[in-house]
């Protein structure tokens, strides 16, 4: 079909998009950069991985974290010693067993704490009743360091023992050393990775030696801007950023950037064929890219502050967080980034270089035969593709359990395998201790009521100290399981019946229990909250009411396919056993979001050419317009989720999987053929009460009328 191409010398746009506007917008960037720069590095000063920061100041396993870090010797870390010899243990072994402690407790005092028995004044070490381990706990004070630092020079001052006794540092700290390294650098290789997957699919993209070049930089000047803006969040309002929120801060600035990057390159290519000046081209792309965009972003950002409701502090942080990711990104790729294309003009398309020309052929593509397909065949198209996300979906009935934190290792750490060590030889200290603090008026009642509890192998009553008196307590059941939780759960209500006692129970375990519990909570909040947002969004981007809801339905039941394969996946072929609590809430907020997305640029061009050409051909004309370019973007975002997959931990890893198999679910199948078949099976009525709906809303004589698409309904 042979359309007509608007006249070269547009004067007014041309005086809008002036010469020098594109390089004033290059020079404001250029001076903001100067500044935010080198705020951006300062991120990783601020962020942390504490219990007591990530959970609510209300949670009782937080008020004891407080309490021991502002009570004097309270802040310690618990490191676990234990060796064992599978022939049982000799006398050499002993004597060096006892010759590490005794040189570790003088090289970390002040205080040390035994597991020995309900006397803390029995022997710092313990003998297994098998004969065949030895074990002492230590407490180390964090004035020498974080875990993370402590954890290996401990490790190496016991390396000098006799060949066959096998040793494993383990305990709470010993986890959390070993969890910040996997953490360590993080940021800085999920930068990395994103960069030469992002650069990699946008060659392969544009096939253009130059072309890919242009919204990398545009994007890593969006992501530091973005870090930078966070960090002066972090200092001006207290918001709290753990190293998973920074990283998926990267992940979101680089992925939504390169979308909105995408989409504004098809526009840009399209509007050069019919305007001469490369500035009256670039005015006419955005005129038509930026409205979808800018609801896009929108809609993610509306997403992400339904957050702040959260009462889990790392969660709620995420809000604004990716808020102000989102936005740098929406800004940058609006601003800087059609700058500097105006600037560089139609060469840097090379080799394909756009021409202008009075006449341009527009012919049928893949996109379009994909659309008339689906129009013959709509009832077709739609069951298969519900059939297919309903299948999926089936896996949802897989292992849907809680992952223990024991089990968020690829390959389990040191401070894991001792876990089992400890629970195979010392069964009755298997578990994480619990710490109680109480008024120390009240300590040998509520020590009298912790050793009543079922569940409960050793309680050991603690110093006073600031008017508190503590209890450490090992409970005989494996960490992060079920059967501990509920040991928790029962001491709790055991300590709490002691009145005046004040009695709290916190402690690794408690820290979990108490996330986990939170979390749930969050769920039941945001995700309604979330919903009816994104609803109120297309509502009034779409001025409809039946789209904005078939819209959130696709959604939804996409997101229950995603979530379905992607439990198949992680239980079938990867053995995780479990999800991580956090993963469902991020998972729904991501898909949710960035789904609609792919659907705002889908059906805001089918109102748009509906106007004209009526509801069929308009949705069949915005498929065959934005189905490529819809699809790349859901491939590059797809790939800078599964950068997260690299990383040596499940709970990232079945983040990134799964948002990358929904992003490319719902770009590849849900936007691709379930939404234009829906449409053209509802047909007009998609638009009420829009005035698109109503018979007389008609276009023009010669051109498909809405009128006629009601016996197609029929067929």
């Amino acid at each position: 079909m042979a359309v007509n191409a608007a006249p070269s010398g547009e004067a007014p746009a041309g005086r809008l998009a002036g010469r020098w506007v594109p390089w004033l917008v290059i020079g404001m960037w250029v001076a903001l950069a100067a500044v935010m720069v080198p705020l951006s590095g300062k991120l990783s000063s601020v962020t942390t991985d504490r219990a007591v920061d990530t959970l609510p100041a209300g949670a009782e396993s937080t008020r004891v974290a407080v309490l021991e870090d502002s009570l004097p010797g309270g802040e310690d870390n618990t490191f676990v010693f234990v060796y064992h010899r599978a022939g049982g243990m000799t006398d050499a072994d002993r004597a060096t067993v006892e010759r590490h402690y005794n040189t570790l407790a003088k090289r970390y005092p002040p205080k040390v704490a035994t597991a020995a028995g309900e006397d803390d004044e029995g022997p710092p070490t313990r003998p297994s009743t098998d004969g065949k381990a030895m074990m002492f706990t230590l407490e180390v004070s964090t004035t020498y360091g974080v875990p993370e630092a402590i954890v290996g020079p401990l490790r190496d001052a016991a390396k000098d023992r006799p060949a066959g006794l096998q040793l494993d540092v383990t305990g709470p700290a010993a986890v959390d050393g070993d969890m910040d390294a996997v953490f360590d650098g993080i940021d800085v290789q999920v930068l990395l990775t994103t960069v030469v997957v992002v650069t990699l699919l946008l060659i392969l993209t544009y096939r253009s030696p130059v072309l890919w070049f242009i919204p990398l930089v545009v994007v890593g000047a969006a992501a530091l801007t973005a870090m930078a803006t966070v960090y002066l969040l972090v200092k001006g309002f207290g918001i709290v950023v753990n190293d998973q929120n920074s990283a998926l801060l990267t992940i979101l600035v680089f992925g939504v950037g390169t979308d909105y990057a995408l989409l504004i390159i098809a526009r840009y290519r399209e509007t050069l064929r019919h305007h001469e000046n490369v500035r009256v081209a670039m005015v006419q792309a955005l005129r038509g890219a930026a409205p979808a965009i800018v609801a896009s972003a929108a809609t993610v950002i509306a997403g992400l502050l339904c957050l702040l409701v959260a009462n889990l502090n790392s969660t709620s942080g995420l809000g604004p967080i990716g808020a102000a990711g989102i936005l740098c990104a929406l800004v940058a790729m609006l601003t800087l980034f059609p700058a500097v294309l105006v600037v560089l003009g139609r060469r840097i398309f090379w080799p394909a270089i756009p021409r202008f020309s009075t006449t341009v052929e527009e012919k049928p593509g893949l996109w379009g035969r994909l659309g008339t397909a689906i129009s013959r065949r709509r009832w077709v198209a739609t069951l298969s593709s519900l059939g297919i996300l309903g299948v999926l979906a089936i896996g949802l009935a897989g292992n849907t359990g809680a992952l223990r934190e024991q089990d968020q290792f690829l390959s389990p750490p040191e401070s894991v395998t001792g876990f089992t060590v400890l629970r195979q030889h010392f069964p009755e200290l298997g578990g994480q201790p619990m710490t109680i603090f109480t008024r120390p008026a009240y300590q040998e009642r509520v020590l009298d009521a912790v050793k009543g509890t079922s569940g409960v192998a050793v309680a050991i009553p603690g110093q006073a100290s600031g008017g508190w008196a503590d209890i450490s307590v090992f409970p005989t059941d494996a960490p992060d399981t079920v059967a501990e939780y509920n040991t928790i759960k029962r001491v709790r209500t055991a300590v709490h019946a002691v009145s005046g006692a004040e009695a709290i129970v916190g402690g690794p375990s408690a820290e979990n229990l108490d996330t986990q519990v939170t979390t749930s909570r969050d769920e039941k909040l945001v995700i309604p909250l979330v919903l009816a947002v994104v609803l109120i969004i297309l509502g009034l981007l779409l001025r409809a009411i039946v789209a904005p809801l078939v819209l959130m339905a696709t959604v939804i039941v996409s997101f229950a396919a995603a979530f379905g394969g992607s439990v198949f996946v992680f239980d079938t072929i990867l053995g995780f056993k479990g999800i991580d609590y956090s993963v469902p809430l991020l998972a729904f907020l991501f898909l949710v979001a960035l789904g609609v997305d792919y659907n705002i640029f889908l059906v805001s061009r089918a109102r748009e050419e509906t106007a004209r050409l009526g509801t069929r051909e308009g949705m069949l004309k915005a498929l065959s317009a934005t189905g490529g370019v819809i699809t790349s973007a859901g491939l590059v975002l797809a790939a800078t989720f599964a950068v997260l997959a690299t990383l040596p931990l499940v709970m990232l890893i079945e983040v990134g999987f799964l948002v990358a198999f929904g992003v490319l679910l719902d770009a590849l199948l849900v936007r691709s053929v379930l939404v234009p078949a829906l449409t053209l099976l509802i047909g007009r009525r998609i638009w009420w009460p829009n005035r698109l709906s109503r018979p007389t809303a008609e276009p023009p004589d010669g051109q498909q009328s809405l009128a006629d698409e009601e016996p197609a309904l029929r067929r």
